[in-house]
């Protein structure tokens, strides 16, 4: 204990509650991306005081009650809750409710815009990398996401409009936003289904 506030659960439980909730390996594998991608925006786009590992654990977690509770009324509602009940503190659950723009709760942190700009930007840079001869992020440029982001009929259930506010939310350029997480998801490449240069 630090004082009298318990100490945070940390990166192994947040792993467990996920594997808990959490069974499809494709949602663990976006699980995993969002994290890297949050980890990498904690440096970009916090402050310097802010924990590496309280912006992983939140992209972590983000939709870890999802598989469960996939309806608008339930998630992210069902998975704030536990959160609320295991120990994680308000600006993780905040950031997490945030990202569902119908609970309403305003992104008022880096941490939460940065989640928001994230999310689905994975889920999509994931898709592109598939569909490409390398399966791998390692060839992929920012012009042809820019290029599939306007094929309506690839990666459909992506949400193109959330890309486009969660980089006008974050006040950044958005080729080099997109540049930024393709290079933040490359070192975990093969966690998250793809291929890397060495193989």
């Amino acid at each position: 204990m630090k004082g009298n506030s318990p100490v945070m659960p940390d990166r192994r439980d947040a792993w467990e509650l996920l594997c808990e909730y959490t069974k499809g390996k494709s949602l663990r594998q976006h699980a995993l991306a969002v994290e890297a991608a949050m980890r990498a925006a904690a440096t970009r786009y916090g402050d310097p005081a802010d924990d590496l590992d309280e912006w992983g654990l939140t992209g972590l977690l983000h939709d870890f009650d999802y598989e469960m509770f996939p309806s608008a009324d339930e998630h992210p509602y069902k998975g704030a809750n536990i959160l609320c009940g295991r120990g994680y503190p308000d600006r993780i659950i905040r950031a997490i409710m945030g990202h569902a723009t119908y609970t309403g709760v305003p992104r008022d942190t880096r941490m939460a815009q940065a989640l928001f700009a994230t999310d689905e930007l994975c889920g999509f840079l994931v898709a592109c990398a598939l569909v490409r001869p390398s399966k791998s992020l390692d060839d992929l440029e920012v012009s042809s996401v820019r290029k599939k982001l306007k094929d309506k009929a690839f990666a459909r259930s992506v949400n193109r409009d959330d890309i486009r506010q969660g980089v006008a939310e974050l006040g950044v350029d958005a080729d080099e936003h997109f540049r930024f997480v393709i290079e933040a998801l490359k070192p975990v490449q093969k966690e998250i289904g793809l291929k890397g240069n060495d193989e």
